[in-house]
């Protein structure tokens, strides 16, 4: 009975192009965004990635690897459990010091992922609080939206970066009861940005905790790489800056940062902090590394936003749109639908040596699938070149396919 339920589910998926299917790709250290697919004909093949959320390249960083490397030989391996029961040690102290530093609060607390930290702190806020009520925007992370659907807290949804129908939600609660506003910065489907300013504002003026994920803009934006909140100078009054360390920081882990007592309450009440196995202190050291290299670097970023624009350039020049709601290094390209989309990437992977990964439902709606295009500084002007050439000749191929005009992009994402 289960296996045929089952069965039929994936049926299902397969049928709607929504079943997802792992590509092999070796990235080769020193070499990024160059790696390895073994194709269907069973050979090695080189490829070039053009999706993967290593924005800045620093997993390759020399200084991350030997980081990584000195710790591995003076720790070993793993953690050995939680920070409860395996401890802590010198490198999450100094990491944590370091990213509150960084957004300008007084603690950090790192948690495995950055999926965990969002699940995990917004989960212990709604159960910790007295009848509290969060108000979430339309496209949140699936991390957030889980955090707030574990409890039975009060909840609403407010439509996409309007700051007009989150005020009408919040004049409706009581001045007294507690309420979180929880959005992003950088939306990461649809590369567009949060009207941070104006949120803040209404949350402050109707004494609601505002709870910011950073992820797609910590290393990239903003002074020192902090993040969209502090380019605009409103990071101080944020409650609770999110992010995480396995985009532009190049490695893994997540984090919040916010007030001593807000950050303290979380790590003591939150089950899904306390009773996970940490990071083991080669990756925190690493972590540590790659942070305080993009504080005081500013090329990363530079090439990274140079890149970008080229690529831009690149690709209108060749008839090929960015959907018109990106403002930031994330392009997404309009297929419009699933099976062409899966199809385009497969071509492009095997006859061009191009991974771009098919972004289809339900991680954008039926009718937006996109290909989601992220360049790096490390992506040379061939590679540009190259890409923008296996596009326009896959595009043409699969001549049934509406070219992925700007115009017809509406954008409706939801992170994956």
């Amino acid at each position: 009975m289960y296996e045929e339920y089952l069965t039929g589910k994936l049926e299902d998926l397969r049928e709607r192009g929504q079943y997802r299917e792992f590509v092999d790709i070796n990235r080769r250290a020193g070499a990024y965004p160059e790696a390895v697919h073994r194709g269907v004909d069973g050979r090695p093949k080189p490829v070039t990635v053009w999706c993967s959320n290593d924005y800045l390249g620093m997993s390759q960083h020399p200084d991350v690897l030997t980081a990584m490397h000195r710790a591995v030989d003076e720790y070993g391996a793993g953690s050995g459990g939680s920070r409860n029961i395996g401890g802590t040690h010198a490198h999450y102290a100094a990491l944590e010091a370091s990213l509150a530093d960084w957004h300008g609060k007084e603690a950090a607390l790192v948690f495995p992922t950055g999926y965990g930290s969002n699940d995990a702190t917004l989960q212990c806020l709604l159960r910790v609080l007295p009848d509290p009520v969060i108000v979430s925007d339309e496209l949140n992370h699936a991390s957030i939206i889980n955090g707030i659907r574990s409890t039975r807290a009060d909840r609403a949804i407010f439509r996409h970066n309007d700051v007009e129908h989150l005020e009408r939600i919040l004049a409706e609660q009581p001045a007294d009861r507690p309420k979180i506003v929880a959005f992003e910065s950088v939306y990461s489907m649809d590369g567009d940005i949060a009207p941070i300013r104006e949120i803040v504002e209404v949350a402050r003026r109707h004494n609601a905790l505002t709870y910011l994920d950073e992820v797609h803009a910590i290393g990239m934006y903003g002074p020192r790489g902090a993040g969209i909140a502090a380019g605009l100078g409103v990071a101080g009054q944020v409650d609770i800056i999110q992010g995480t360390m396995a985009k532009a920081i190049g490695v893994i882990g997540g984090y919040i940062t916010g007030s001593a007592t807000l950050v303290d309450a979380v790590r003591s009440f939150a089950s899904g902090f306390i009773f996970t196995t940490s990071l083991p202190p080669a990756v925190v050291a690493a972590c540590h590394t790659s942070v305080q290299h993009l504080k005081s670097s500013e090329a990363e970023r530079e090439a990274l936003h140079r890149k970008t624009a080229q690529l831009r350039t690149a690709l209108r020049s060749a008839g090929i749109e960015v959907m018109p709601c990106s403002d930031t290094h994330v392009l997404p390209v309009l297929v419009g639908d699933a099976d062409l989309c899966k199809r385009s990437a497969a071509r492009l992977l095997e006859e061009y040596g191009v991974y771009l990964q098919p972004i289809n439902s339900p991680t954008v709606p039926v009718g937006t699938e996109r290909f989601r295009i992220n360049v790096t500084p490390n992506h040379t002007d061939e590679d540009i070149t190259h890409l923008v050439r296996s596009l326009t000749a896959v595009f043409a191929d699969f001549h049934e396919v509406p070219q992925p005009l700007a115009s017809e992009a509406a954008s409706v994402g939801r992170a994956a």
